[in-house]
């Protein structure tokens, strides 16, 4: 099985699952998948949105269960969710729909909405908005862009036996960061 069919088989699978985990780096990569016609353009961005607002929809939810669980409190300390909670004050509405779109805030907002007293059923009408229009943007830059990416990185099969070994390679190394990270801040 190539490469191709490999992405043509399971892409949208795993370009769902990518942006629920990752965010717009695989999203932005499987808009050059449809621009190469692996993947096709409206299942894309709806894998895409899906993904995104389902990961979102259940950090709130978590929010909202465990916002007086010890973990979360001690979450409330840090930094960047105490600047997601004082921008959602201000401004809550713009705030739910904009925060995916806010690099380092994107998965601390949702857990940190949870705490709040937000509606369920808002958190939800707006999250699927905003998850559409994010999985909209973000695979048409990359399908917009993929001749750009294309001529800077090459065809994705003519690599095929770089990038196969590139993203064990990477997903060993970011395996073995997050386990660093981890034990240095316990």
């Amino acid at each position: 099985m190539t490469l191709e069919q490999i992405i043509t088989n399971y892409g949208l699978v795993g370009l769902f699952l990518g942006a629920g985990i990752e965010g717009e780096t695989i999203v932005l990569l499987g808009g050059t998948m449809v621009h190469q016609g692996l993947l096709p353009l409206w299942p894309a961005v709806a894998a895409a949105a899906i993904g995104s607002f389902i990961a979102d929809q259940l950090f709130f939810l978590l929010g909202r269960r465990f916002r007086d669980h010890p973990r979360v409190q001690r979450m409330q300390q840090r930094p960047a969710f105490a600047r997601a909670l004082r921008t959602f004050d201000k401004h809550p509405v713009a705030f739910v729909f904009a925060f995916r779109f806010l690099y380092g805030l994107r998965t601390v907002s949702p857990i940190a909405i949870g705490t709040t007293r937000l509606r369920a059923r808002t958190f939800l009408l707006l999250n699927a908005a905003a998850a559409v229009l994010w999985g909209l943007l973000f695979v048409g830059l990359g399908y917009w862009f993929g001749q750009a990416i294309e001529a800077a990185f090459g065809r994705i099969r003519d690599a095929a036996h770089l990038v196969l070994p590139g993203l064990a390679v990477a997903v060993v190394l970011g395996m073995a960061l997050h386990l660093v990270y981890r034990r240095y801040t316990r």
